[in-house]
């Protein structure tokens, strides 16, 4: 009788090509940051298991809850948002569900969602250069350096809203969190030093935006920063499902941005005719 042949054993260099902290799956068996998801599974909020994915513990209450509100606050900013409004044109050519959002996703990049992780770098900064006592110095001199090349400081000031209304609630909640310890509050202090400074010599303040209010809640809760504009593209791609799914239910076909009674206006020549060309 012959005895089947044992199944080698991987080598090393191939079982460890992909080798990752994350997960283990085998038959039977899937652990994330090693624990069955199982457990999981009816335990721990989406919100906990993106820290737990990304961190690899779970977070504290207070991590969790200021985690939650970040993602929320960030979930959608209506169809004129370039990512929504491609999502929505994407679905109306008949795109599946995964090509729509995908579209909405790529649109979030340095110029169109990117602010967040570019205030998260400016805090770092004024937080490790301005320290406890110079604080707000630290912050005038940086806003006058981004003013004499004028550029505008990421994270503050908004086309829509005067003063947005996602920002009192999110920093009302690193306060709080940072009153009772739980969090360390030097970018609260660095961010709201910033909004000082800007509004200062100005009759209209310049408040914080969404971007700054969550770069706040990122930067507290000790993500980095590339992991803020990460954590920003999962809370928008929540906008982005809703949006192209309400257009693919609706059942329209191939929209434009604009409606189809109306062209863009058109700054080329006046109509003119090709000159005769004939063969040399």
């Amino acid at each position: 009788m012959n005895t089947p042949a044992a199944t080698p054993a991987p080598l090393p260099e191939v079982s460890d090509w992909w080798a990752t902290s994350v997960s283990r799956i085998s038959p039977g068996e899937i652990l994330l940051r090693g624990y069955p998801v199982e457990q999981l599974i009816g335990q721990v909020s989406l919100p906990d298991m993106v820290w737990l994915m990304v961190r690899g513990e779970l977070p504290g209450p207070v991590q969790s809850r200021l985690l939650e509100a970040a993602l929320v606050a960030g979930v959608d900013h209506g169809p004129q948002a370039p990512s929504i409004a491609a999502a929505r044109m994407a679905a109306t050519c008949g795109l599946g569900l995964n090509n729509v959002m995908a579209t909405g996703v790529n649109l979030l990049g340095d110029v169109h969602g990117g602010a967040g992780q570019q205030c998260m770098e400016v805090l770092d900064t004024l937080v490790h250069e301005g320290g406890d006592d110079d604080l707000d110095r630290a912050a005038e001199d940086l806003v006058a350096s981004y003013r004499a090349r004028r550029r505008h400081i990421p994270g503050f000031g908004h086309r829509f809203h005067p003063r947005d209304p996602r920002r009192d609630p999110l920093l009302d909640m690193v306060a709080r969190a940072a009153d009772n310890g739980d969090v360390p509050g030097r970018a609260l202090a660095a961010g709201t030093a910033l909004e000082r400074a800007l509004a200062k010599g100005r009759s209209r303040p310049v408040p914080m935006n969404i971007d700054g209010a969550t770069a706040i809640v990122y930067s507290e809760l000790g993500f980095a920063p590339e992991l803020g504009r990460g954590l920003f593209v999962l809370s928008r791609s929540v906008g982005i499902l809703a949006h192209g799914w309400e257009e693919k239910v609706g059942g329209a076909r191939i929209k434009g941005p604009i409606p189809r009674r109306l062209l863009p206006s058109y700054e080329g020549p006046a109509p003119r005719n090709l000159p005769s060309r004939t063969a040399s």
